[in-house]
């Protein structure tokens, strides 16, 4: 294979020289962006020439951005992802990357149309803001866009369709410079007044369970009776229940340190006793199964979990607390056994973080107050230390 630089305009070209054409007799080339500068079209065109020695596909073939992840890419990513992670892709593609760049042709995309792409999104690119309609999207979103694109172009370059993967070059938002948002919780009394609010509320017990372990929305609503141990005091965390396009269904939990045990305190077994009556009443007399989960409507029904966390919302609307959302209880399950003194290591395995360090990011703001307690216990131990020292009669 043969093939040439060249300059269209402020862009640089790979030209890939491709053999005649049959009718005409002439070279057939093609022209691959490579972006503004003319060392990054050189090292495109060498990479295209060691790609031919080496028998792959060096000519991209002709079909937009939007018709491959569409027709393509998404519909083989079905059967490889959680439906939740496919979900993702397929409005992220559908609601962004369609629209803005879904008429490019592959082999025309530029690594400066993802750049602008997303800075566009990072400024405007919510569909639904409010009254802020030029609300941008988080960093993090963004972020993740760029990770499918950066997948689905890797896809198509290892398969031939494309010469090369324009997403691998392009800058994407860094979470890095991303300010973490503030941590809301109660303090233990806030916690009291809301659960001694919602005590009449037929899912009490599923709140205060949220509050008593730190687990998930989606973990407490998929627990099944069978990985609750009410004789030893604890519980099993293996599956939750998720909404996929408002559709609910069990899935496996994401991870392994997310597959943890959970012991609970006598109170919070008396509460789950209490419950498994009333459901069983519920049932007429029925013991609930092992594989029934605890929390569900009268009838058997799953409990959505926007249905959960909406009922949460209303009840703190009407109470003279500050205001926090259902996952905010996960927070201050944390916040109040770190202020109490709990070993980091012990709340990281309450919770199923991957490790006691992200733990400590999270909660750092707590952390500060417990510094200032081992300093002022420092100095006390020296001081003991040294005045005991100076009392002593000196040595002959």
């Amino acid at each position: 294979m043969r093939g040439s630089v060249a300059k269209k305009g402020k862009r640089w070209y790979a030209v890939v020289y491709d053999g005649t054409d049959p009718a005409t007799g002439k070279y057939r080339r093609r022209w691959v962006p490579a972006g503004t500068r003319r060392a990054d079209a050189e090292k495109l065109l060498a990479d295209l020439v060691k790609r031919s020695h080496e028998g792959n596909t060096v000519v991209s073939e002709r079909i937009t951005l939007g018709a491959y992840l569409l027709d393509r890419w998404l519909p083989v990513q079905e059967a490889r992802l959680r439906r939740s992670t496919f979900d993702s892709y397929r409005r992220n593609v559908e609601r962004h990357v369609v629209p803005a760049l879904g008429a490019v042709p592959l082999d025309k995309l530029a690594v400066e149309d993802l750049d602008l792409f997303y800075a566009r999104l990072l400024t405007s690119g919510r569909i639904h803001g409010g009254e802020n309609k030029a609300a941008g999207l988080s960093p993090k979103t963004v972020h993740n866009i760029h990770l499918m694109l950066n997948k689905a172009l890797a896809d198509a370059y290892r398969k031939g369709t494309i010469v090369r993967n324009v997403a691998a070059l392009a800058d994407a938002p860094s979470l890095r410079a991303r300010r973490r948002a503030e941590i809301q919780a109660w303090d233990a009394d806030q916690l009291a007044t809301f659960l001694d609010a919602i005590a009449a509320h037929r899912l009490y017990a599923a709140f205060h369970l949220s509050a008593h372990t730190g687990m998930r929305r989606g973990e407490v609503l998929g627990l099944p009776w069978g990985d609750v141990d009410l004789q030893v005091g604890r519980l099993s965390v293996r599956q939750a229940l998720v909404s996929v396009a408002y559709e609910v269904e069990l899935s496996d939990v994401k991870t392994g340190s997310g597959r943890r045990t959970i012991d609970l305190d006598p109170g919070t077994v008396d509460v789950l006793k209490l419950w498994r009556i009333q459901r069983s009443e519920e049932c007429s007399g029925r013991e609930p199964s092992d594989d029934d989960l605890v929390f569900t409507k009268q009838d058997g029904a799953l409990v959505h979990p926007d249905s959960f966390s909406q009922t949460f919302d209303r009840k703190v609307a009407k109470l003279a607390v500050p205001g926090i959302s259902l996952h905010d209880l996960r927070h201050t399950h944390a916040t109040l056994l770190l202020k109490a003194g709990v070993p980091v290591k012990v709340v990281s395995e309450r919770l199923g973080h991957a490790s006691a360090a992200f733990t400590m990011t999270v909660y750092q703001h707590v952390l500060p107050g417990m510094q200032s307690e081992a300093a002022e216990l420092f100095a006390e131990l020296v001081a003991i230390r040294r005045q005991a020292a100076s009392a002593e009669p000196p040595r002959a």
